[in-house]
């Protein structure tokens, strides 16, 4: 990497060395020895070490734990198997991402539920007082974005899973950019399901990805479990499945070098020490903000390391373009990912830069002259 700047965790982090040596390793020896017997020898890791250290990150039982390779697949792998009806009502918040919605649009349309969407306080917060006046045993389903993908509210999902406890809907939290960024456990949250990403905050090789799945989500689910089988016939682990665990959702075989890869970075962020984004988050937002021309796109009052932000001449492409020339790497992010915000905003596409441990506050200044230089430039 040499001098760049990495500001684009919560599109994916930067692999450590040891990620990438443990991938190599499966493939030289895929290579010398075959796949099968690769995966035959790596079967204690991929089989069995890599839930239960999930399930320690997570806070949650190993048994509970299943592994895909997209957050959106494991999302669909259980939410529209869930069996609702025209009675039912569904919340979601504005914050929640695309591809969540389109999965739930399309259970909207297969089984008549209606859904809902929270209403925030005028900064932006979540309305738990709305929230708590309306919850009722209709409602069937509750999603969350804990963190969303397009700006850098932390959504209070352990007080809204305390709020919901009492009734029989099930809480179903998007994870995907807060698991290695911020304390995350699924105990606490209260939740049934809980989807992220490998790739991002805690580094992990793209391809990777995992769901919380609590057994009282799982005894409702419509399974064919004999398809799922019948897709594993030929693995010589064969990742038994035990129909009673989460591991039953698995839609199909995972890539060796990809599992044996995530497994090092749960090592990794388990042997780690807790990051604290706070003072290096401040600086970057200060910096952002001090910025002539920029809007600031942060809802909330409780924020993580993810600032989004637009200006008012210079498209987000041009400014990315410009940072990528001097080595800073930002992203340029659309509304129609976080649909139901971003039209409230009017906004159709923004700058995102993210923060993890590995970056400083000397890097933030250099962020702040290169960003100035690019939005001074003009459109």
């Amino acid at each position: 990497m040499g001098d760049r700047i990495h500001l684009n965790t919560a599109g994916a982090g930067l692999v450590p060395a040891q990620v990438r040596r443990a991938m190599a390793e499966v493939l030289d020896r895929e290579a010398a020895d075959g796949c099968y017997e690769t995966e035959e020898h790596y079967s204690p890791v991929i089989g069995e070490e890599v839930y239960q250290r999930l399930a320690r990150v997570l806070d949650a039982p190993a048994e509970d734990i299943a592994l895909f390779d997209s957050a959106t697949r494991a999302w669909c792998a259980v939410v529209p198997k869930l069996r609702l009806g025209p009675a039912d009502r569904v919340w979601v918040t504005p914050y929640e991402y695309a591809g969540n919605l389109i999965s739930l649009f399309s259970l909207r349309d297969r089984t008549g539920c209606r859904i809902e969407v929270v209403p925030t306080l005028p900064g932006g917060d979540l309305d738990l007082a709305w929230m708590a006046a309306n919850i009722a045993d209709d409602v069937a389903l509750v999603s969350v974005t804990h963190i969303p993908s397009g700006c850098g509210i932390v959504n209070p999902v352990e007080e809204i899973g305390r709020l919901l406890a009492p009734y029989r809907c099930f809480y179903a939290v998007d994870a995907c950019q807060s698991v290695g960024q911020l304390p995350v456990s699924a105990r606490r949250i209260g939740c049934q399901l809980l989807t992220g990403a490998g790739r991002k905050f805690l580094r992990g090789p793209r391809g990777t990805a995992f769901a919380y799945v609590a057994p009282e989500l799982r005894a409702v689910l419509a399974t064919d479990f004999h398809d799922l089988h019948v897709a594993r016939v030929d693995s010589p682990t064969g990742y038994r499945i035990d129909d009673h665990s989460a591991r039953s959702l698995e839609l199909a075989e995972r890539g060796t070098a990809a599992t044996v890869g995530f497994n090092t970075a749960l090592t990794l962020f388990e042997e780690g020490t807790p990051f604290d984004h706070k003072d290096v988050f401040q600086a970057l937002r200060a910096t952002v903000e001090a910025t002539p021309g920029i809007e600031l796109i942060a809802p909330g009052t409780d924020q993580s390391g993810i600032v989004s932000f637009r200006h008012e001449h210079v498209p987000a492409e041009v400014i990315r373009a410009r940072l990528a020339e001097r080595r800073i790497n930002v992203w340029k992010i659309v509304g129609h990912h976080t649909p139901i915000y971003m039209a409230q905003r009017g906004i159709d596409t923004a700058v995102r830069a993210s923060v993890h441990y590995y970056n400083t506050p000397d890097e933030i200044e250099v962020f702040g002259r290169a960003l100035r230089a690019a939005v001074g430039a003009g459109a």
